[in-house]
């Protein structure tokens, strides 16, 4: 995958997960009154339908739409998650409260391409169509707390939409505190503690919700990174979070300025500040969780995250189990950090197990199989559905592995995934088609599968 290593810079994944469950049995008796062994239902295999990367092929053609929903469905694929909101802001569905995708940059030979969408039929409509006519299940993917992109000099909601422009997350840099605006942060996030940017996103969800899916799937439903949400929105609440005290010294008194890592000492508030933003994203994902099932309690609601919990309090998220109690193993944890682990607000969780192709097999974070069991661990059974694996395009930045290597790392994480949680994840769908490597997608499910 040499050369499409940079092929979905333009969507950043924090891509943005769950215990096993009891698996599904059914038993039947036969004539002669005996059971036949039990089977155990398939686990489920999620391919990630990227918007601005696959934009070239699906923005104006249903009949390739129809075309590549085969060959995952030839390939073992049971679960589409199809990107209806990229890293713009604006959607690829029907709603109120931002206008409609009218055209994205995808990479195309090597360069950034205007892709224009001249088409009027509903994207997401068709991807359910031909979904559900081929007997696959369908998920809604949508980049959360994102507003625009610097790619052509600046696309996307926040750049157009002058009203919103409050909404963008300021950073805490060498410079003082800035809005994302003026900085070169590609991918112009939102400021997730923000009243209005929560409900904005819970109406947008309300209006997605509406779609005949099987689920909804949140990435990047977190901050940005350590040095942002420093607003003073942000500032207002945590004062009240710590008991109305005010801050003389900010942002000094939490992170000094342009912090990108945690110090080896902490300043007098950081342990409260970073309990404080994992409990603004687990109080915004109740909120999701309540927008979607009032529409639709059926459609399962769930998020895309990182496997690497070791150091995601950097995007201030929880997203283990309440019965983790995280300040036993990481000491940037307070004992009420556990508190905020949102897993029992989702239905399924899609665990990105970013390892490289050598990193297949293994125990610990950095390996896909290590990713899966370790969030299955974490989560511990409050979530009934987890799934996991790698992005196998952008997985060999300094080209270290031939091709065959590559493809042959594909086939082995199928079952080193499935073996490990409740299913697999691919990211994403443009890479297979890209570099013809449906058919290892497609043996590697046939091996973990029988």
């Amino acid at each position: 995958m040499k050369i499409f290593n940079f092929l979905l810079l333009i969507t950043a994944f924090s891509f943005v997960s769950c215990s096993s469950s009891t698996p599904d049995y059914w038993d039947d008796v036969d004539e002669g009154g005996e059971e036949p062994p039990v089977t155990i239902q398939e686990k489920p295999r999620y391919i990630w339908v990227d918007a601005a990367a696959n934009f070239m092929d699906f923005a104006n053609s249903k009949e390739n739409i129809a075309r590549d929903l085969a060959l995952a469905k030839d390939a073992g694929f049971t679960d589409i998650v199809v990107d209806v909101r990229p890293n713009t802001g604006d959607v690829l569905f029907k709603t109120t409260q931002v206008q409609e995708v009218e055209y994205l940059y995808a990479w195309v030979n090597g360069n950034y391409t205007k892709v224009e969408r001249t088409a009027t039929w509903d994207y997401l409509q068709a991807f359910i169509d031909e979904a559900h006519r081929l007997d696959l299940k369908i998920h809604a993917g949508i980049n959360t707390f994102v507003g625009g992109s610097t790619i052509n000099g600046g696309t996307g909601m926040l750049y157009r939409d002058q009203s919103k422009k409050a909404w963008a997350t300021q950073m805490n840099t060498a410079a003082g505190i800035v809005s994302i605006m003026n900085t070169g942060e590609s991918t112009k996030f939102l400021n997730p503690v923000n009243d209005k940017v929560q409900n904005f996103l819970c109406l947008m969800l309300k209006d997605l919700a509406k779609y005949d899916l099987d689920g909804i799937i949140l990435d990047r439903g977190r901050f940005l990174s350590l040095q942002s949400d420093f607003s003073t929105e942000t500032r207002t609440k945590f004062q009240t979070y710590i008991g109305n005290v005010t801050l003389t010294n900010y942002p000094a008194d939490i992170l000094a300025p342009n912090s990108k890592s945690l110090p080896k000492t902490f300043p007098t508030y950081l342990s409260k500040w970073l309990e404080f933003r994992v409990k603004t994203i687990h109080d915004f994902m109740q909120k999701a969780r309540d927008a979607v099932k009032g529409v639709n309690t059926s459609i399962k609601f769930g998020v895309y995250v990182g496997g690497w919990y070791s150091s995601y309090y950097d995007s201030g998220v929880n997203w283990a189990s309440k019965k983790y109690k995280t300040a036993i193993y990481y000491n940037w944890a307070s004992n009420n950090y556990k508190d905020y682990g949102y897993a029992d607000l989702m239905d399924q969780m899609i665990i990105g197990a970013y390892a490289s192709p050598s990193k297949v097999r293994g125990t610990t974070e950095w390996t896909m199989e290590g990713f899966c069991s370790l969030a299955m661990d974490k989560i511990k059974g409050d979530c009934p559905l987890v799934v996991g694996g790698p992005d196998v395009g952008n997985w060999d930045y300094n080209n270290l592995f031939t091709q065959e290597q590559e493809n042959q790392a594909i086939v082995q994480s199928v079952k080193a995934c499935m073996d490990a949680c409740d299913g697999y994840f691919l990211f994403d769908m443009i890479h297979l088609k890209l570099a013809n490597q449906w058919q290892y997608a497609k043996e590697g499910i046939r091996i973990a599968v029988n």
